[in-house]
């Protein structure tokens, strides 16, 4: 289903925020197993400062992160999960094909393979301009949020 949750809606459904919030937009959520987000990168990033200077690159670590951050909005959207934070459990089999640099537009998409309680796993995918940038899986669970 399209949607279009903005930076506010986003901070309603998970705890991220800048400058470890590295999603701009969700647009596709169906029923809490899939979701896509969009992060426009800039040359303004902080990272870039020291990644690299004169070759400014999006750090791999940051393309998964902003991934993560995918699916716990399409879980986190789901009303029996509200309030819950999302833990890295593992990330599997991360292929980056593709540096990502200033002015891609990046395509996140997180597909739920598996949920077991709170504990599930999910394909990853980044694209720019329809050309696959990073895929793989990663494995998370769900906890219980120890300030709510």
């Amino acid at each position: 289903m399209d949607v279009n949750l903005g930076a506010d809606e986003i901070e309603q459904i998970i705890p991220h925020r800048y400058p470890m919030l590295l999603i701009d937009r969700i647009v596709e959520i169906e029923d809490g197993a899939r979701g896509v987000g969009i992060k426009n990168v800039t040359t303004n990033e902080w990272f870039f400062e020291g990644h690299f200077p004169g070759n400014r690159v999006m750090p791999g670590v940051l393309i998964v992160e902003a991934l993560a951050q995918v699916a716990a909005v399409t879980l986190l959207r789901d009303v029996d999960q509200a309030g819950k934070i999302p833990m890295f459990g593992g990330i599997e089999k991360m292929r980056f094909r593709r540096p990502v640099t200033p002015g891609d537009q990046l395509r996140l998409e997180f597909t739920l393979e598996r949920m077991r309680g709170p504990v599930g796993r999910g394909a990853v995918e980044a694209s720019v301009d329809g050309q696959v940038v990073a895929d793989g899986s990663i494995s998370f669970a769900l906890v219980e949020n120890p300030t709510a």
